[in-house]
């Protein structure tokens, strides 16, 4: 980097600008960091409705972390809370029931279509005065120096950083860059995402059905409309991404039923193949990894971007208790603590996930009867039930602060 260039100082710099790299950016902005936010796509132009056609189910306490840095407000307007789960094994009678008044404290989740999200995300980040959003633009060069990292955009703007954080998603570039490397497991399924018009209201029920082809889930949104999320083989997948509106619509009833009268798919359909992804480490000099750059996991129990909010919940009580001790927020030192608290919970739910997803995606006689049989002895088991329930929605373990509504 020329030293007669101007560069421009930031606390640190987020490579993403998707819904991890904007909350992050938010979260820290709130706490009076100083953030460079660069992301290779024009955001506001990817604001359309066919951008991204997918909802999130976002657990309890990441929704009270959203709450509590100001954030739902502008992303949840259009939120349908999750009041209850129904959970079956294939067409079998046997079924196990979660519902929030076991609990008494509020809802299992909140269901938010994703152009939701990133619409009140780029509101929120493109006028804040601790941010600064280069978009379309993306890193061209970075070089560790003492006290920091010197990063050169695309567009010639030149940035010091004392941090530089990888948001940017399950292909990440600089994760690769600084010699991170990562363990997939492919699943051999493929996720068809839509969103169905049914005729009876869903009164705020989520189903999850298990089959040995993948699970299919029905997550309650706004209206008498749900989002589908439908796991096949890739080459059945492809078939039916193929089908004309009429016949997609005839084979979407048969996997749905007639329990919430006639369906159809409205809007776009997209798919996206599945698989499991962790990075051996979430840290290297002046660098760090959160969300799907760290772990992508199956989209079975609609955890990904809530262990993408966790990170951040995390991240940011570590980056905001240093930044006030005037620590250098690069640091191993600083950085360790945040690896410490999110590695576990992260490899534990991911591998929980992947254990859920090969028992169920089995047909084995002997699996089937095992799992049902489990299924049974579950649902008479309320304080299993209610564990279950906790572990869904976030509040075990040591939480961040963010996590619990307090304040930083």
């Amino acid at each position: 980097m020329s030293k007669t260039a101007k560069v421009i100082n930031s606390d640190v710099l987020i490579s993403g600008g998707g819904v991890v790299g904007m909350t992050l950016g938010y979260a820290l902005a709130e706490h009076g960091v100083s953030v460079s936010l660069v992301d290779a796509i024009d955001i506001e132009a990817s604001l359309s409705d066919e951008f991204d056609g997918r909802s999130y189910a976002i657990s309890y306490a990441p929704y009270v972390m959203l709450k509590t840095i100001g954030l739902w407000d502008k992303i949840g307007h259009e939120a349908q809370p999750i009041d209850e789960i129904h959970v079956t094994d294939g067409e079998s009678p046997v079924f196990l029931h979660f519902d929030e008044k076991e609990l008494g404290d509020g809802p299992l989740g909140q269901m938010v279509e994703v152009r939701h999200i990133r619409a009140g995300l780029y509101d929120a980040v493109k006028g804040h005065k601790n941010i600064t959003l280069y978009a379309p633009d993306k890193i061209v060069s970075t070089e560790n120096i003492a006290g920091g990292v010197d990063i050169v955009l695309e567009s010639g703007a030149k940035i010091k950083a004392q941090l530089l954080i990888g948001a940017e998603g399950r292909k990440s570039d600089l994760r690769a860059e600084n010699g991170i490397k990562v363990r997939n497991w492919d699943y051999k399924q493929t996720g068809i995402v839509t969103t169905v018009e049914h005729e009876l209201p869903h009164q705020g029920i989520a189903h999850e059905k298990f089959y040995p082809s993948g699970p299919f889930a029905i997550l309650p949104l706004k209206g008498n409309r749900s989002s589908i999320v439908w796991c096949e083989p890739p080459e059945r997948a492809k078939t039916i991404m193929g089908l004309n509106e009429a016949g997609f619509n005839a084979e979407l009833k048969k996997k749905f039923g007639d329990f919430l009268g006639n369906v159809e798919s409205i809007g776009l359909r997209w798919s996206y193949p599945l698989s499991m992804q962790l990075a051996d480490d979430y840290t290297a000099e002046r660098f760090c990894l959160v969300g799907d750059a760290v772990h992508g996991i199956h989209p079975i129990a609609g955890q990904g971007f809530n262990l993408g909010l966790r990170d951040i919940a995390a991240l940011t009580e570590v980056l905001i208790d240093g930044k006030r001790i005037g620590a250098d927020l690069g640091s191993e030192l600083v950085l360790e603590r945040y690896v410490h608290w999110r590695r576990t919970d992260n490899n534990m739910l991911a591998l929980g996930m992947d254990g859920l997803t090969r028992l169920f995606s089995n047909d084995n006689p002997v699996i089937t009867f095992a799992r049902r049989a489990g299924i049974a002895a579950v649902e008479e088991m309320p304080s299993v039930k209610k564990f279950f329930m906790q572990h869904a929605r976030g509040t075990v373990g040591k939480l961040p602060k963010l996590l619990k509504g307090e304040t930083l």
